[in-house]
Formats: structure tokens, sequence, C-alpha cells
């Protein structure tokens, strides 16, 4: 009798001396990735473009700049409600901006010409030119 004991013993030994190099093994294959992996470059950064919307004109600035991610801050300087909208290639528009409120407009712009215009016939739009997609923002430390 005790010698059945024993041998269970030592069979479990075995067993757990095998578990243990075998889950190492599997342990160390899970962790081996590919050695190729693509490093594409990353979407340019995006950029902060203001707009004001008075009684007689919008007004963008910068209205010059390179293709990707826009934010436009658009700030209603007359006195009634406007919606604020860009026109061309790409094409958004804000709700309705109350007099003395800000309103954001985020669009993803491509290469060309557009208008910037507020719901307001009498008000004269503005003019954008977007030139060739700006340079990627890869290896720059990102912003807070």
């Amino acid at each position: 009798m005790a010698t059945r004991g024993a041998r269970r013993a030592s069979r479990r030994g075995r067993l757990a001396a095998l578990a243990v190099p075998a889950a190492l093994a599997g342990l160390l294959l899970a962790g081996c990735g590919a050695e190729d992996f693509p490093n594409d470059p990353r979407i340019p950064a995006p950029i902060e473009v203001s707009a004001r919307v008075d009684s007689e004109r919008v007004q963008v600035s910068p209205n010059k700049f390179g293709a990707g991610l826009v934010n436009f801050t658009v700030a209603n300087l007359s006195g009634s409600p406007v919606r604020f909208s860009v026109t061309g290639p790409t094409e958004g528009s804000t709700v309705e901006i109350q007099p003395g409120a800000p309103d954001y407009l985020k669009m993803n712009l491509k290469e060309g010409t557009y208008e910037a215009s507020a719901s307001k016939a009498k008000i004269r739009p503005a003019t954008i030119e977007v030139g060739p997609e700006r340079k990627s923002s890869q290896n720059e430390l990102l912003e807070p």
C-alpha cells in the first residue's frame, strides 16, 4: 500500500515537471510577433482656423493652408443668428449660431478652392485656398 501512494506521487511530480516547461514554451511562442510591420506615416496634425462673421462679411484666418483635418472656430459678431457654411470639393456647415456666440466645425478638406459663407444674403463670403496635403505629423511630439 505504501508503494501505491509513492507511485501516485511520482506520477504527479513527473506531470508537474513536464507541465512547467510546456507552459513556459507556450508563453515564449505567444510573445513572438511578426518581425515585419508597416510603419505608415501618421496623418497630418489638425490645424486651427478662426472664422469671424459680422454684419458685412465673413473673415477666415488663415485663408491658405494645406489639405487635411481643419478645426474651424466660428464667432458670430453680427446682430442676428447665422449658419456658417464651407462649400467646395468638401462641404459642411454649423447649426444656427446665436449672436455673440461661438461654434465649431471640424472638416477634412481636400485640395481646392472653398467659399466660407453665412446664411444671410447681405454678408459677403470669404475664399479659402487649400493646397496639397500637409506633411505627416510623424516623429513630432504630441501636443497638449
